[in-house]
């Protein structure tokens, strides 16, 4: 690290030069993600995907995109469209198959109002009537003509009239409460025993840790992260008076899926700075998602829940 904390100038240089370019543009990236896809969580991946492709295709561009922001769009279109043709061309899984369905899934394609349309009429909605772009700025966003794009337009604005079926919740496995008991407690050693051999613990846009080995030492950074006058790195813009103390988790449901918020200690009372999505399997947990450096993610999350929020920046070196 340099003496503004960033990583030193290595081969990375090139990743970091790209997103001080891209990442404020971010934000709306995430905004028109969130509008195609299902749930929050969904949109942050497809940023990841989107921002990770932007920068390979500029490797291989002599000259910078005219639009930057109409051209994250188009790439964040183009790979989405092409999830949705893949998933609808995968099989069914067997309990699908039979007429059974996953709670969870079957909540977030509720989760967006844009959820029923076709994958084409969902963007152009969103493209004209969020962000307000020209028709022929859509037609080269979504490789198609002005024509079709107008034809979209009117389907998906029929479609929009119907209801909305309201869906039930998830119920939380036991063993997450387990979980918040032994980490509030800060029982490190209770916590991995609450994990499968092969746990991943990820952290979206950043990195991943496979194994209790490497969830162990994840886990007592999320322990202890905050705790010493560098506030577990956190650079000072993000801080909004954070006192150097250990969170706490607290498990509550949003859109009825179980999460678990963390709350950290401020000057001023309690508020959210990161979200997980755990997924457990034979009463154990063999999967953490840990939303700390997803802004976007934890703001609408939070706001839903009426939460008091503060959120990080993008990456820990800032």
């Amino acid at each position: 690290m340099d003496d503004q904390g960033r990583p030193p100038d290595d081969r990375s240089a090139p990743w970091r030069r790209f997103l001080e370019q891209y990442e404020p543009l971010r934000p709306d990236l995430y905004r028109y993600c969130r509008f195609l896809t299902r749930a929050p969580w969904d949109a942050e991946d497809l940023v990841q995907d989107t921002l990770a492709r932007a920068f390979a295709a500029l490797s291989q561009t002599a000259d910078p995109p005219p639009n930057p922001r109409a051209w994250l769009f188009r790439v964040a279109s183009n790979h989405w469209i092409n999830q949705v043709a893949r998933r609808r061309e995968a099989p069914l899984p067997e309990a699908e198959a039979q007429g059974g369905s996953d709670p969870r899934t079957t909540r977030e394609a509720a989760g967006s109002l844009f959820a029923r349309l076709a994958p084409q009429e969902r963007a152009a909605l969103v493209l004209k009537d969020v962000f307000e772009l020209a028709l022929e700025d859509i037609a080269a966003a979504l490789d198609t003509t002005v024509g079709a794009v107008k034809a979209a337009l009117h389907r998906g604005r029929g479609k929009l009239l119907e209801p909305v079926e309201d869906l039930a919740s998830t119920p939380a496995p036991p063993v997450l409460d387990a979980f918040c008991r032994a980490f509030n407690d800060r029982d490190i050693d209770r916590l991995t025993t609450l994990l499968r051999e092969d746990v991943v613990i990820e952290f979206p846009g950043l990195h991943s840790e496979r194994g209790v080995r490497g969830a162990r030492v994840a886990l007592s950074a999320a322990l202890y992260g905050v705790t010493g006058e560098d506030c577990g790195g956190i650079a000072p813009r993000w801080r909004n008076g954070l006192l150097p103390e250990p969170p706490r988790i607290e498990l509550r449901r949003h859109r009825g899926e179980p999460l678990l918020f963390h709350y950290f200690k401020h000057r001023d009372g309690e508020a959210v700075r990161a979200l997980a999505r755990v997924t457990c399997e034979g009463g154990a947990v063999s999967r953490i998602r840990m939303y700390f450096h997803s802004p976007e993610v934890i703001v609408e999350v939070c706001r839903e829940a009426g939460l008091p929020c503060f959120t990080n920046g993008y990456r820990h070196w800032w």
